[in-house]
């Protein structure tokens, strides 16, 4: 599910479960095991990256809704050891948005520290109050921390999916890059972190996210739980459900 390449200093990690990389428990544990792997190698910087034609769809809904209560009292806690782990790591983190990149994919991105995405008809956006659910207290202050003020509540509340362009005005992405150079694009920018001292870096890093890790600290639990409650109960179960017939035309 998590695909590793090396690259000389820089190392590349592929999202790489199924046609659209949905985010399911096993991809989230995957994550954190090569990221764990990767801090005890001599890896300098990292670039995430998508296959084919999608960075990431998002969370399985269907693996939610089949799963129940028992897969989501493991899941959502993994989702937000998974972002946390990427939004903290010490080294750089390069997103090589190859493609669609849809709520948790979206959120995945904008824990690295830099984003490219590939011109052309790709989306990125944060649609969970649309389908119905609502954010893991980490999801939601990631993306507080690269939206600007002026567009939060337009990004949060509306839920839209945003062609590349509108991405960058609303600081989804940083920049914009030809799909067939997005990886060297994404390489070289990483290639020049990773001259960076490493402890320079993480140090600087720490100091950057540190407002969030606090508040988080702080709040999480009180949140995620009122946040696991929402997601298991009958009205969002049945909000998923609605969505994943009018957006798939299907049901599991």
């Amino acid at each position: 599910m998590i695909e590793v390449e090396a690259r000389g200093s820089v190392t590349v990690m592929r999202l790489a479960r199924g046609k659209v990389s949905a985010i399911d428990l096993e991809l989230l544990e995957g994550l954190v095991q090569e990221l764990d792997k990767l801090e005890e190698s001599s890896a300098r910087a990292v670039v995430l990256t998508g296959t084919g034609n999608s960075f990431s769809a998002g969370v399985d809904l269907f693996r939610v809704l089949d799963g129940g209560k028992d897969y989501l009292d493991r899941f959502l806690p993994a989702l937000s050891r998974a972002l946390v782990r990427l939004y903290t790591f010490p080294l750089p983190v390069v997103a090589a948005v190859n493609g669609h990149a849809i709520a948790g994919g979206c959120i995945l991105a904008c824990a690295c520290d830099y984003r490219l995405m590939a011109l052309g008809g790709a989306k990125i956006g944060v649609p969970e109050l649309v389908v119905g659910v609502p954010f893991p207290m980490i999801a939601l202050e990631i993306l507080r921390d690269v939206v600007p003020d002026r567009h939060f509540q337009e990004v949060v509340y509306t839920g839209k999916t945003y062609p590349v362009e509108l991405a960058r005005e609303r600081g989804l992405v940083d920049a914009l890059v030809d799909r067939t150079k997005l990886l060297d694009s994404a390489l070289e920018l990483a290639e020049q972190f990773a001259v960076i001292p490493s402890a320079s870096f993480r140090i600087t890093k720490q100091q950057l996210r540190h407002h969030v890790m606090h508040r988080w600290e702080l709040e999480a639990e009180l949140v995620d739980g009122q946040v696991a409650a929402a997601w298991g109960s009958p009205d969002v179960q049945a909000s998923i459900r609605s969505y994943v017939e009018r957006t798939l035309g299907r049901t599991k």
